[in-house]
């Protein structure tokens, strides 16, 4: 499974561009622009799998950081500002991760 199969890639990359600036990441808007937000529950979920680099189940700080190159290797990192942010955002129950239900949250809302 890929994000291809998932996204388009040329939305994908128009996304990362959006915010290459430092501190310019923001989640709705990316997933938005990637088109991400109108996916099915399913396909939200493939794409937390191909986020979750450790395949622990979740997203940990230390993936979130590389989470723009996820989407496209070379994108920058996310500062910590956004990390903190994006991580405040989904983690509901204050756990430090984020888990499958709480993406799927944090993208379709």
């Amino acid at each position: 499974m890929s994000l291809s199969s998932i996204l388009s890639m040329e939305a994908v990359e128009n996304a990362v561009k959006d915010c290459q600036a430092p501190d310019s990441f923001c989640y709705k808007k990316f997933f938005q622009l990637c088109g991400l937000s109108s996916k099915s529950p399913k396909e939200v979920k493939d794409v937390f799998l191909i986020l979750d680099d450790d395949n622990s189940g979740f997203i940990e700080e230390a993936e979130l950081k590389f989470f723009l190159q996820r989407f496209v290797p070379g994108a920058r990192t996310l500062t910590e500002k956004e990390t903190k942010s994006l991580l405040s955002v989904a983690d509901d129950d204050n756990d430090g991760m984020i888990g499958a239900e709480e993406f799927q949250t944090m993208v379709l809302s």
